[in-house]
């Protein structure tokens, strides 16, 4: 049941109506002896002090994920239920706001990107680094930027914080303390697939992993990850390299034999992947390995959980890998 706390028309606000999906994080957390975790009624407490001090002149109407999470608890599962609610509330509301921890919002704002097929509502993201119940905190900041930003931003999902409005697909936590903690590579694409209606595309439980290269990563690991998983994310060198053991050809073998879909992104948060730039790369390229470009290793892994879940083959899965559905990484020209 979705629990209004504003939306009395005698305080004189307008007809639009924001659902705030209350997940959990610091945002909403209280200190307690074991650390701050999350806490009900401080976000639904704080936007009813904003509602009664008529400073938004929208209806806000919070809905609380049960049980609350800390965001290093999120999981595919959790993304589903953040989908789930905005389909079935996407008729009566004009716009959503999710109030997310940290750690993995980022994750959380690509499969949104991914899940909400034809979306024609504006999603924004938010949280913060201190929780609201502490002094000094940026949540109010961050969710009065996010309510204002449900009222003026174009349709996609997005995520709202230190006052900026970045690209949900291709933002990342870029810092573990400042209060600026995200980033965003600039995007002419929104954030969004198209398409003319909402359709909820399901994230089916997938065993999908993400692989970092380094020096001396023992070939057996990766041969096991090969002989066990259903997708894989390799973050390489630089613009495209990896070490071409015998070990990682085997376990490239492996995948494709098993139709296993492998996508590349690049450990440099900013640039990006060239895929055949140098020929320390062959070993990918020449093993069915998806350029993943300047995608982010969120979007590659929310992305790669939801191609998973289509009923199509390998050969359809692999090309919508490669194919840019909502900006999530620059296109060729």
């Amino acid at each position: 049941m979705l629990d209004a706390i504003a939306g009395d028309s005698s305080i004189g606000w307008g007809n639009m109506a924001i659902l705030l999906i209350h997940t959990g994080g610091t945002i909403g957390m209280v200190k307690t002896q074991a650390g701050f975790t999350p806490h009900d009624g401080v976000v639904e407490d704080f936007v009813q002090r904003l509602s009664t001090a008529s400073i938004y002149p929208s209806r806000i109407d919070v809905h609380a994920l049960t049980p609350l999470i800390d965001s290093a608890n999120a999981s595919p599962a959790d993304w589903d239920r953040i989908a789930a609610t905005i389909e079935k509330s996407h008729d009566r509301y004009q716009a959503f706001i999710v109030t997310h921890g940290t750690d993995t919002l980022a994750y959380t704002a690509g499969a949104l990107c991914f899940a909400l097929e034809g979306l024609k509502k504006p999603i924004i993201l938010t949280g913060s680094m201190l929780p609201l119940t502490v002094e000094g905190t940026d949540g109010a900041q961050n969710l009065g930027d996010a309510l204002t930003a449900a009222e003026t931003a174009p349709p996609g999902v997005w995520v709202q914080f230190a006052g900026k409005l970045l690209h949900g697909a291709r933002v990342r936590k870029s810092h573990s303390r400042a209060l600026d903690a995200f980033a965003a590579d600039p995007c002419d694409i929104p954030p969004c697939q198209r398409g003319p209606e909402l359709i909820r595309r399901a994230v089916g439980a997938h065993k999908v992993a993400v692989l970092a290269m380094a020096p001396g990563v023992p070939d057996g690991l990766l041969e096991h990850a090969a002989e066990t998983l259903d997708g894989m994310v390799l973050r390489c060198y630089g613009s495209g390299t990896a070490p071409a053991t015998a070990g990682l050809k085997r376990a490239l073998r492996v995948c494709s034999n098993r139709r296993v879909p492998v996508v590349a992104v690049s450990q440099c948060p900013e640039g990006g992947m060239a895929l055949g730039t140098y020929a320390a790369g062959a070993i990918l390229r020449d093993n069915g390995v998806v350029d993943g470009r300047d995608m982010t290793v969120e979007a590659a892994y929310s992305k790669l959980n939801y191609v998973l879940s289509y009923s199509e083959g390998h050969d359809a899965r692999v090309g919508r890998l490669a194919k840019s559905l909502c900006g999530e990484f620059t296109p060729e020209e």
